[in-house]
């Protein structure tokens, strides 16, 4: 398997098992730097716990964030920005090709992610009691809906605007020897001499 178009590209379609995957990649490599950085910290000073979310992606553009943000701080925000990138890149490239699977657009990452994670940052500002409410049952529909969508339902059994079914079966690979003309040209000697003669068979009278 290609991982760089897998992970990285967002052309293409993807089925469920390879987005399951690829969830499954995301928390191993959050892990992985989670746990190097809490060494790190625990070594030379510093919070020994460290978390990398989808949440994290979000508070950086919260201003709030960067208001309260001090000198011993940056490190750690640097290491979450990059960190967060990566996640999100790697979320957006196989998510929208799960959506290709499906015959639906990439946009349709905006009210699947993009708007209920902007609630979930800025929820606890918002005034009233009633407009929070819905919002967050809006949310909440759309988030369900995005899982079932992508993670749940089959993609479409044909080619279509954006591929060919990645579960169809693939033609095997032809392994015949290629077919060499010169070696089915069978060469004739010459023979000297004269043409054959024609003779003309007698009549009946």
């Amino acid at each position: 398997m290609n991982w760089t178009w897998y992970l990285f590209r967002f052309d293409g379609r993807i089925n469920r098992a390879k987005l399951w995957l690829a969830g499954l990649v995301m928390l191993g490599s959050m892990m992985l730097v989670g746990a190097v950085i809490a060494a790190l910290q625990s070594r030379f000073g510093g919070p020994t716990s460290f978390s990398l979310g989808t949440k994290d992606l979000f508070r950086l553009v919260d201003p709030e964030v960067y208001r309260t943000l001090q000198l011993a701080d940056l490190p750690r925000l640097l290491i979450k920005l990059v960190g967060a990138s990566l996640l999100l890149w790697v979320y957006l490239a196989t998510s929208i090709k799960r959506l290709h699977d499906r015959d639906k657009s990439g946009w349709w990452m905006v009210p699947f992610f993009v708007l209920p994670g902007l609630y979930n940052e800025f929820a606890d500002r918002m005034p009233g009691y009633y407009l929070p409410l819905l919002l967050s049952l809006l949310g909440f529909i759309l988030c369900i809906w995005g899982f079932v969508e992508m993670y749940c339902l089959k993609g479409s059994r044909k080619t279509n605007r954006f591929g060919a079914d990645p579960l169809a079966p693939q033609p095997r690979p032809d392994t015949r020897s290629r077919w060499v003309q010169q070696r089915e040209i069978e060469m004739v000697p010459h023979k000297a001499g004269p043409p054959p003669v024609w003779r003309v068979k007698p009549g009946y009278e």
